[in-house]
């Protein structure tokens, strides 16, 4: 394979000790851990660079799953990709299936094609088939494939048909779980089929008083699920599905203790989809004790799309915000997320973009969740050109048209890297990627 090397936008050389060259598939993150550790706030933005990381913001306001921040030791050559445009590249998918062809009822049809959906994804090619047939199912997946339409589509379709049928899904994150509802009532319109969102940070009765109702759909994070089951608001013993979307991201983040109780809760005979980006040893060990023999439907391809153009950004030392600030006011950049480290910092860096006449705005694990969803409707609707974040906003999020991706601070791993820059370049756009290295 050939080697991809790095090249500086301002022409110079890289810095000397930098690691370049080698193939572009050969990452082999080695890690340190700082001495700093835990969720310390102590960024300092325009200095560049912080000595720890806060958790993200996870599923239950931010109080599980923290852990000590690793700084990924870069191999510089990952993160330099010319996009591949015209004629060099990947052949399109032909799904064996349209969404007319599925076994489904035809008013969850109807809803489908009012979407706009036509044609399936390979992850809905592949696995809706599966779940409708009733079998367990694993699947691999990069992030922006479709898995929301993957599991929900014959979910309802089951519901539709027996209206005891009750699912639960489980997600790392709160903007997760709600793009889930929203997407669930695109394909539910006029069925008469019911959700709620059970996600920490928000008030939880009014959560408790549509529980009481019965919904078909009960959508959370492990940490608000485990404290309702507690409460005694939540029962699992009628639900006979569940989903576990984004299992990587739910292990990582310390929730795998939660979800082997709440999963331990459930009838031993249920139906079970497990979603993931990754497979890791830990996932494999729950995916033995928790799924009935699984169908594994893999369509997971390269670690970065092909339409994403990848750089570095070398910035000198003590200069690190006025070479982004440099950036932001290209006209190019019109849709710009920016990732950083710490829930402070993160915070800290929007309001001085702000104060330099940047339309900026954040999300992180310390803002209330009203705050949050805020910040991601301006961000949408290109209200504010610039969302800062930290890796809360990484995964599963459905943001339309982002032109740049920034990681203003290193991520944790290269998985972490992959999963940021896969917020562009997506529905067949080209993107960028840029990413800040101390020079």
């Amino acid at each position: 394979m050939a080697t991809t090397f790095i090249r500086r936008l301002d022409g110079r050389k890289p810095p000397r000790g930098a690691s370049w060259g080698g193939a572009a598939d050969s990452f082999s993150p080695r890690r340190r851990t700082n001495s700093g550790g835990g969720s310390s706030s102590s960024s300092s933005y325009r200095g560049g660079g912080s000595s720890s990381r806060g958790n993200g913001g996870g599923g239950n306001g931010g109080s599980r799953g923290k852990r000590n921040y690793q700084e990924m030791e870069v191999n510089l050559s990952q993160l330099v990709n010319k996009a591949k445009v015209g004629g060099d590249v990947e052949p399109a998918y032909v799904p064996g299936n349209t969404f007319a062809d599925f076994a489904i009822d035809d008013a969850l049809k109807a809803n489908i094609l009012g979407k706009g959906y036509l044609l399936p994804t390979p992850i809905q090619d592949k696995s809706i088939p599966v779940v409708l047939d009733g079998q367990d199912i694993v699947g691999l997946a990069n992030t922006g494939t479709g898995k929301t339409a993957a599991f929900l589509i014959p979910l309802i379709d089951k519901v539709i048909k027996d209206r005891s049928q009750r699912a639960l899904i489980m997600v790392p994150t709160r903007e997760l779980a709600i793009q889930i509802e929203e997407e669930f009532y695109g394909f539910t319109k006029r069925l008469n089929i019911h959700a709620v969102t059970c996600v920490g940070g928000a008030n939880i009765e009014p959560q408790i008083r549509v529980l009481r109702r019965s919904p078909n759909f009960v959508i959370g994070t492990p940490g608000r699920l485990k404290d309702l089951i507690e409460r005694g608001e939540l029962s699992l013993s009628g639900f006979q599905s569940v989903v576990l979307d984004e299992a990587d991201r739910m292990l990582d983040m310390g929730f795998i203790g939660d979800m082997k109780e709440i999963l331990a809760q459930m009838s031993h005979d249920r139906h079970t989809l497990f979603f993931s980006a990754t497979l890791s040893r830990d996932i494999e060990k729950l995916i033995g004790e928790f799924l009935n023999d699984p169908v594994r439907i893999s369509v997971k391809t390269r670690d970065t799309a092909s339409t994403i153009d990848q750089d570095v950004v070398y910035f000198p030392s003590g200069q690190k915000y006025e070479k982004l600030v440099e950036i932001l006011k290209d006209e190019s950049m019109d849709k710009v997320l920016v990732f950083g480290r710490t829930k402070h910092g993160v915070e800290r860096l929007a309001n001085d973009l702000t104060r330099s006449g940047i339309k900026a705005d954040s999300i992180h694990g310390d803002k209330t969740h009203g705050r949050r969803q805020k910040a991601l409707g301006l961000f949408k609707q290109s209200h504010v050109r610039v969302l800062v974040a930290t890796d809360v906003a990484a995964r599963g999020l459905d943001i339309s048209g982002v032109s740049h991706v920034i990681n203003y601070d290193l991520p944790g791993t290269y998985e972490d890297y992959t999963h940021r820059i896969g917020r562009t370049g997506r529905a067949g756009k080209t993107g960028k990627a840029l990413t800040f290295v101390a020079g």
